[in-house]
């Protein structure tokens, strides 16, 4: 049996507000939150000043666009705590990046700051059918990642009875889901694929487990991948969409009755979508990169931040507050070979599609002379051997679809490495 979405009653009363209240909403809090940072951090006002705004310009939402971007490499240059905006002492809770690409970049939250990103989180599972009675098997990474600790929150904060399981351990995931009776994961979509594997070799089905639903991020996941998670383990499963810089895990979430695209929580969340050549603000329903300023944020506000994520705004359909497309891939892992563009995720959709592939796979990237060659190592299912022409459907599919010759390289199960959170889908050759 599945959950049931929420009943009316149960909003926020923001969420189902008309658009004029959520917009005058957004104008009063955006205000604060300008001020808040010109007069707080250093890269701010001297950002403002440099491009002739202040923030007593914004009269409009609309006159944000007058007012300069911020990037993941100012976090970086202002290491560790230049872009806070309170004294340390007011801050309660520090996280930060893994810093494998260099410096990690660091967030922090005032008391204020955690307890409205427990909220968020709580109406995000909430909307995903969650409720008080339910348990919530939590399979995000625990520590500096802000995944753990942002769900933990947030079904405490829903009421829920929380298992803080963290990643890793698949054998005895299975175990604690099946014998905690889980009501609801949360995990990154491809280690979810490798949990269900784990039922899969000690003998039991996943679509007899006890979960209900999935709310799963942290990672590019497509509509394919939905439907297999859906049909392995008959649950819903929905997207839930955050970055560390603009809050964690709940910035946008699916609702159950709609599954039509992450709802972005605009009363706390300004988004914008941008061309991202030009910087130009695109209007709702174009394609382009999504930008976020934050309303209430008070240790670390972020105006008018590049997520680097490809997206599209559109409107608001179980809620009042615009739906974000489902992020199917950013600006730093597009693929350029032999001059097509292409994101890991779109090659995802054809393998999934593919009958006797698994969804494990990585692509690989190497120059040969002047040319790139693009390799797709994928597993096959653990049901048997692919087919001889499995190869060949999936090469044929990828040259239709996509405009790639790619070379396809079927291997067995196990040979693609597992990730206990964000998979690695792409190893680039030509960077080495």
């Amino acid at each position: 049996m599945r959950l049931n979405p929420p009943s009316r009653d149960e909003f926020d009363p923001i969420e189902i507000a008309s658009r004029d209240e959520i917009s005058a909403l957004q104008l009063d809090r955006l205000k604060w939150s300008l001020t808040h940072a010109y007069q707080n951090v250093p890269l701010f006002r001297k950002r403002f000043n440099a491009a002739g705004v202040h923030p007593d310009d914004l009269t409009s939402l609309e006159d944000l666009a007058n007012f300069p971007f911020c990037k993941k490499q100012d976090l970086r240059d202002n290491y560790p705590f230049g872009m806070f905006a309170v004294p340390k002492t007011d801050v309660v809770r520090l996280h930060a990046s893994s810093g494998t690409t260099g410096r990690a970049t660091v967030v922090g939250y005032t008391q204020g700051d955690v307890d409205n990103w427990a909220n968020l989180v709580a109406r995000s599972i909430r909307a995903s059918g969650g409720r008080k009675e339910h348990t919530v098997h939590v399979t995000y990474g625990y520590g500096l990642f802000t995944g753990g600790l942002g769900a933990h929150y947030g079904a405490e904060q829903l009421g829920c009875t929380v298992v803080p399981m963290s990643g890793g351990q698949t054998e005895r995931q299975v175990q604690i889901i099946s014998d905690f009776g889980a009501d609801i994961i949360m995990v990154t979509p491809s280690y979810m694929m490798a949990i269900a594997e784990e039922f899969e070799r000690q003998g039991l089905d996943p679509r007899k487990s006890p979960l209900k639903a999935g709310i799963f991020g942290a990672e590019p996941w497509s509509e394919a991948m939905r439907r297999e998670i859906e049909a392995r383990f008959d649950i819903d499963a929905l997207d839930i969409y955050g970055l560390s810089e603009v809050m964690g895990p709940g910035v946008a979430s699916e609702c159950i009755e709609a599954k039509d695209g992450p709802v972005i929580w605009e009363d706390h969340f300004y988004p914008e979508i941008i061309d991202p050549e030009t910087g130009e603000v695109l209007p709702d329903g174009e394609k382009g990169e999504l930008v976020f300023t934050t309303l209430t944020k008070e240790a670390f506000p972020v105006i008018r931040y590049r997520t680097g994520d490809l997206s599209r705004l559109l409107p608001g359909t179980a809620r009042s507050m615009r739906r974000m497309e489902k992020v199917t891939g950013r600006t730093d892992d597009m693929l350029i070979i032999r001059g097509v563009n292409l994101f890991p995720s779109q090659v995802e959709e054809l393998v999934v599609q593919t009958e006797g592939l698994s969804s494990h796979y990585v692509l690989e990237v190497r120059r040969e002379g002047a040319l790139d060659s693009l390799t797709v190592r994928v597993e096959h299912a653990l049901s048997g051997a692919a087919s001889a022409d499995t190869a060949g459907k999936l090469r044929d599919r990828i040259k239709g679809v996509l405009g790639v010759n790619a070379i396809i390289d079927i291997c067995e199960p196990g040979s693609v490495e597992r990730s206990l959170g964000k998979a690695k889908r792409v190893i680039d050759h030509r960077k080495n």
